[in-house]
């Protein structure tokens, strides 16, 4: 594990992995830098792979409050400690926060955005705020699950119970984060300032909304392109991705 610090004075940790052109992870919802470990280890054949943990989770540091800049400002410092430029991949709602890390000009090379989210509304970061800040962090999370993934009631009751439980709920005030990265419309108004080429990639086996997210995307980056992977699902599949990501990523 290594750190650096954000402009805040945030601290964000992050694994190394690989030689090559540098390819940084930003992942989503209830992911921390482990998420992303097998996808790393998969690309560092022929990249210098960093995995970081987002604000608030896993090893890395918080602010008392939160904002969409001062988490641009966390992947700008991973930009730098990577040596000044690199690519993102960027999961779920991970890759709303490359996006907009992008349009605000980070010395971004590539883009490869993952199973991006479709927009929801800003109540619900309002709602997650407030089950967290009254100690019902379980509540929390099934509100994410049902509310915003749409996971159906009998599967989140069957979830109480999975051994990672504890895990989700220590994360669970990170789902306001992620929920206001989901409904800041100033992330999607802002497409047309991100020059990079950028690849929409969606799961075929997924949810079809994210395809049709994936193809407006494509379709308003000025370097956009659109793909979809057969058999892949909102899981980061290495043995799926790694087969689009290596000749994008080398360009």
């Amino acid at each position: 594990m290594k750190k650096t610090t954000s402009r805040d004075g945030t601290t964000i940790a992050f694994d190394q992995t690989g030689q090559g052109a540098p390819v940084i992870l930003v992942l989503g919802a209830f992911n921390d830098r482990t998420t992303g470990a097998p996808l790393a280890a998969s690309l560092a054949r022929r990249f210098t792979v960093l995995a970081y943990d987002r604000r608030g989770r896993g090893d890395s540091g918080d602010a008392a409050t939160y904002a969409i800049d001062r988490e641009v400002e966390d992947l700008d410092a991973v930009i730098q400690a990577a040596g000044g430029a690199a690519a993102v991949f960027g999961y779920s709602s991970g890759a709303l926060l490359a996006l907009a890390a992008a349009a605000r000009g980070l010395a971004i090379t590539r883009l490869a955005l993952y199973e991006t989210p479709p927009a929801q509304p800003a109540e619900h970061a309002q709602a997650l705020a407030s089950l967290v800040a009254a100690g019902r962090r379980g509540d929390a999370v099934e509100y994410f699950q049902r509310r915003m993934v749409g996971i159906p009631d009998e599967v989140v009751a069957q979830l109480r119970h999975a051994p990672f439980r504890p895990a989700l709920e220590a994360m669970a005030h990170t789902l306001v984060y992620d929920a206001t990265l989901v409904a800041d419309g100033r992330i999607t108004a802002a497409l047309a300032e991100v020059r990079q080429p950028a690849l929409a990639i969606a799961g075929g086996a997924g949810a079809p909304v994210m395809r049709h997210v994936a193809e407006t995307l494509a379709a308003q980056l000025p370097g956009g392109r659109a793909v979809t992977i057969e058999g892949a699902t909102h899981d980061i599949a290495p043995a799926l991705l790694v087969p689009v990501l290596e000749p994008f990523l080398d360009g």
